[in-house]
């Protein structure tokens, strides 16, 4: 199969589909794996690196799409990208089509097979191709809450861990997933005092016995979760509902039960965020204010930090991938339910329910 890596050109993605470690798993599948010129360079991965396991560098984003079978890729294809892809072509990214009306109608248009890494599960209800991104957007939350602690920054002037005879901060994390456990250790190991909610008992119960002393599990509902605001100094919103739209559960009347310059991150933006006033951001201009409030709602954290974040995602995505190359991805995804679960639209059809719902879009099965 030819397989094709573009250049992200997302605001500030510095992230690439694939190492060269990865294209030479390819390599020695038997697969054609073109690179576009300089697409891991911001990642730490020269072409040279590329080229002597055996990649084809082309000069530019419409060659890569023009010879490509199979598209692999970090973020969703914005506008410029839309007109690139073809027919029967395999776009493996992820896609987070349900807060994107436009990326949706864009890809049923093309009558490509978009299957979205945000949507591969298991029988157990893993998210495998979800969870390296979130344990880094977990982590960097609450970097990037710290920082925007400052009062320089807009923030109330507090630093996370405290010193001796002052206070340590508060941060409270709303969902008790991936995400929000990588936030909870963050925060909890640079000192602050922690509140993480969940709906699942068992998980809280977990996160109990596993997160250190300063971690303190509640159960979320919006009365508890009200409680906290007035002393809180980081929220952290990390609530996933696998390929459906965010719930808001920091709604804008909220926020006046907040003191100013306490800190928003927003780390379920990208399907359509927790909190009500959060609206997408990128990394040239990542913070907004509402009502004093710091809202964060970065698209792709991970992006910040994309040589870790490449490295991760290649480890997670090269056995799928390398299954949709080999097999070809109808027996790839008949004989691997995870696969047939990240396929989202197929050839002008959309095949994935929750996507289907929330843009009122006819469903239809996939059967293969």
């Amino acid at each position: 199969m030819k397989i094709g890596i573009p250049k992200e050109i997302k605001n500030n993605e510095n992230r690439v589909g694939m190492t060269p470690a990865g294209v030479a798993e390819f390599i020695r599948h038997g697969h054609e794996v073109m690179v576009q010129h300089t697409a891991g360079e911001n990642s730490g991965f020269a072409d040279e690196e590329y080229e002597k396991v055996g990649a084809r560098i082309l000069p530019d984003i419409q060659s890569v799409y023009r010879e490509a079978e199979m598209i692999i890729k970090v973020k969703e294809p914005i506008a410029e990208e839309y007109p690139l892809i073809h027919q029967d072509q395999l776009v493996f990214t992820y896609f987070h089509f349900a807060c994107d009306r436009e990326l949706t109608d864009a890809m049923i248009k093309s009558g490509a097979v978009c299957l979205a890494y945000e949507t591969v599960e298991t029988d157990n209800h893993h998210l495998p191709l979800l969870i390296p991104m979130s344990e880094v957007a977990g982590r960097m939350a609450i970097i990037n809450g710290a920082y925007y602690l400052q009062k320089t920054k807009g923030g109330k002037g507090k630093l996370i861990s405290g010193v001796p005879g002052v206070n340590r901060a508060k941060v409270l994390v709303l969902g008790g997933g991936t995400v929000g456990e990588a936030a909870a250790r963050m925060a909890t190991g640079l000192g602050a005092d922690v509140w993480i909610t969940d709906i699942s008992l068992p998980r809280l119960r977990q996160l109990e016995m596993e997160l250190p002393i300063n971690a303190h599990t509640l159960y979320s509902n919006e009365h508890n979760i009200r409680k906290e605001l007035s002393d809180v100094d980081i929220v952290v919103g990390s609530v996933l509902v696998p390929g459906d739209k965010a719930p808001h559960l920091i709604t804008r009347d909220m926020l006046k039960l907040m003191e100013p310059g306490t800190v928003l991150v927003d780390v379920a933006i990208d399907q359509g965020g927790c909190f009500e006033t959060s609206h997408p951001t990128t990394h040239s201009d990542p913070t907004f204010m509402v009502d004093g409030i710091v809202h964060y709602a970065v698209a792709n954290i991970p992006g910040a930090v994309p040589h870790t974040s490449t490295i991760a995602l290649t480890n997670a995505t090269l056995k799928y991938a390398l299954a949709l190359a080999d097999k070809g991805w109808r027996k790839a995804c008949k004989e691997d339910k995870a696969l047939y679960r990240g396929l989202n639209i197929v050839n002008g059809k959309v095949v994935f329910k929750a996507v289907a719902d929330v843009f009122g879009l006819e469903y239809e099965e996939m059967v293969l």
